[in-house]
């Protein structure tokens, strides 16, 4: 019998933070048609813009968790519920980021903490409270989101920059020391992908026909499937060999 790679996740259960929109919503659908039941981080509880219902379709469990991930006592208290509810949590896709447009000359120091809390501290802690979890179950898989921007220099982007290159090195530092306990952690990293996230950026022509030409092999944006796609491999038995790793999905930008 060949040994072909499975991407099947029957049986097993993933937290996605930011999962009411854009590709955390895409990701946590992806994942729920791959077999995974989904505990769903959502800033406000009462608005997941329809996926709870949209993963319920698909046949798997589903529970809705206040967490806004800057507030670590409430993301906490989010990971014991879904862990209680479930009895184990088997996949994490650090989904939540963002960051401000200022000249690193004008950046404030409340700014930056800000970027840095939402896309490096946060995830930390997060994955630092379940992969606790995970070396007691004896295993799981973290997926971290850093970015294209933290493989190249965007003029007026510098701090959210920085923080996604670290998102992209602290996956790594966690590979390293959770891999003996059958933990693995890597990371995706997106370029502008549509989303209702970046619409309002992509809806300026000269910026988008910019993105475009940047987009060095494909010329074109992204969609979201492009990216749960990925997420959803490094979820997966197929990938149980892959640690430590960023893929860097842009269409070949920084391959220029």
């Amino acid at each position: 019998m060949t040994d072909l790679p499975s991407f099947d996740l029957t049986g097993r259960t993933a937290l996605v933070t930011g999962a009411a929109r854009g590709l955390g919503r895409a990701i946590a659908l992806a994942l729920a048609d791959a077999g995974a039941d989904i505990a769903l981080g959502l800033r406000d509880a009462d608005m997941d813009n329809g996926v709870a219902a949209e993963v319920e379709k698909l046949g798997r469990r589903v529970l809705r968790l206040q967490m806004d991930v800057v507030n670590l006592a409430q993301s906490r208290a989010a990971i014991d519920g879904a862990i209680a509810h479930f009895g184990r949590i088997d996949i994490l896709i650090n989904n939540v980021g963002g960051g401000i447009e200022r000249p690193l000359l004008e950046v404030t120091e409340d700014e930056f903490d800000g970027t840095v809390d939402l896309n490096v501290k946060s995830s930390f802690f997060i994955a630092q409270r379940l992969a606790r979890h995970m070396k007691e179950k004896g295993g799981g898989t973290i997926v971290n989101m850093s970015s294209q921007a933290g493989f190249i220099a965007l003029p007026g982007e510098g701090v959210y920059c920085l923080s996604k290159a670290a998102v992209a090195h602290m996956t790594k530092c966690m590979a390293v020391e959770w891999g003996q306990y059958g933990i693995t952690v890597n990371a995706v990293a997106p370029t502008f992908i549509e989303t209702d996230g970046t619409s309002s950026a992509l809806a300026v022509p000269a910026f988008k026909a910019d993105v475009i030409e940047r987009v060095a092999a494909l010329h074109r944006i992204g969609v979201p499937r492009e990216v749960s796609g990925a997420v959803v491999f490094l979820a997966s038995p197929a990938a149980s060999l892959m640690t430590g790793q960023t893929l860097i999905i842009d269409g070949g930008w920084t391959a220029r």
